[in-house]
């Protein structure tokens, strides 16, 4: 009875609700570059437990703060509590002239200046890069293109095979009424209204389970703080840049190129066997939109001697950013990256590194 009436209580209460705290984990802007940036989350007060800096790369069509989602439910908050040295790329919203913004530029030139720039604060000069869906598969890309300063990848619920087969999303696109030169003519930039739709319709009924669990947990105020959280992401999306997504949906999604080994950055041929650095694929057994048979075969394409995949229950958001993450996948993340940390002679304190980083830049 007492849930019952705080149910109601807190359903006539939503206009008046506060807006969800999104993305409030403190950081600093340590490089800008047209619509991006990169951001340096602040060190916790007693200084950094490990070496090694760990960048994370989201999905390019997604707001970065999925990964920082509110106090006391955020990945980037709780690293950082561990010691962690993390940094994260903010892509920002595309303007029209970005239309033109290429596969290569944001996946090379981007990403690259984002790690180097991160691996600057390292003794080594390398850094962790961790990848969010489409994140990860830029990240996996740019890894096997340029490995130099990449200490360790984790490809987290990401693509890297895209056989019509094994994803719907695939089948959409190799469909003759998707005229992609047509939707990126048209659009320029392509309307995240359209990308939203897209995983939408691979779960029809997802709106109506999601309003079902809505009101049965109404009652409980922690649930409907990260429900709204996650909400207040959902519908903040970036639209895709026109000439990256038709490079995207034809190279990748339509012709497997990053699987056979045709796929280039800047014309250079990008081979997933370059990749030598530890590996941790992670992907969740009830995502539908990056399934496991669209992760699994990055562990058979790389040569690394230090990798392994964990298929993890859950779905592709909530599985990251749930109650249960923040107790099972989010320690075992850190610990994986703290077994992976950089080995130096000396210990490197805080005014070390700043050196390191000022002499790097």
């Amino acid at each position: 009875m007492k849930q019952a009436l705080t149910r109601i209580k807190n359903i006539a209460g939503l206009v008046k609700r506060k807006k969800a705290q999104v993305g409030k984990t403190p950081a600093q802007v340590v490089h800008t570059e047209n619509k991006w940036k990169l951001l340096r989350y602040t060190p916790r007060p007693e200084g950094l437990e490990y070496k090694t800096p760990i960048l994370l790369i989201p999905s390019l069509i997604n707001r970065h703060y999925v990964l920082d989602l509110m106090p006391g439910k955020s990945f980037v908050e709780f690293l950082v509590a561990q010691g962690h040295d993390v940094f994260i790329i903010d892509w920002g919203t595309p303007g029209d002239e970005d239309r033109y913004l290429t596969f290569d530029t944001i996946t090379d030139t981007y990403i690259g200046r984002a790690v180097r720039k991160a691996a600057s604060y390292s003794p080594d000069d390398k850094v962790h890069v961790l990848g969010y869906c489409l994140g990860g598969t830029l990240a996996t890309i740019f890894a096997a293109h340029k490995p130099e300063h990449v200490a360790s990848l984790l490809p987290l619920a990401a693509p890297v095979s895209f056989s019509v087969k094994q994803n719907l999303l695939s089948a959409w696109t190799n469909t003759k009424s998707f005229d992609l030169d047509a939707i990126v003519e048209a659009t320029g930039n392509v309307p995240w209204q359209l990308l939203q739709s897209s995983f939408h319709l691979l779960r029809p009924t997802m709106n109506l389970a999601k309003a079902t669990h809505f009101i049965d947990q109404a009652w409980d105020n922690q649930f409907l703080d990260g429900f709204f959280a996650i909400e207040t992401w959902s519908n903040d999306n970036v639209s895709f840049p026109g000439a990256c997504y038709k490079r995207y949906i034809q190279e990748l999604y339509r012709e497997d190129r990053l699987m056979d080994g045709t796929f280039t950055l800047h014309g250079k041929p990008v081979h997933l066997s370059n990749i030598t650095c530890p590996v941790l694929a992670i992907t969740f057994i009830h995502d539908h939109i990056v399934p496991l048979a669209n992760a699994e075969p990055l562990m058979d394409a790389i040569s690394s001697e230090d990798k392994e995949i964990w298929k993890m229950s859950g779905g592709h958001v909530g599985a990251v950013v749930s109650r249960k993450a923040s107790k099972k996948l989010w320690p075992k993340i850190s610990a994986w990256f703290a077994e992976r940390d950089a080995e130096v002679d000396a210990e490197v304190d805080q005014d070390d590194q700043d050196i390191v980083h000022k002499e790097a830049s």
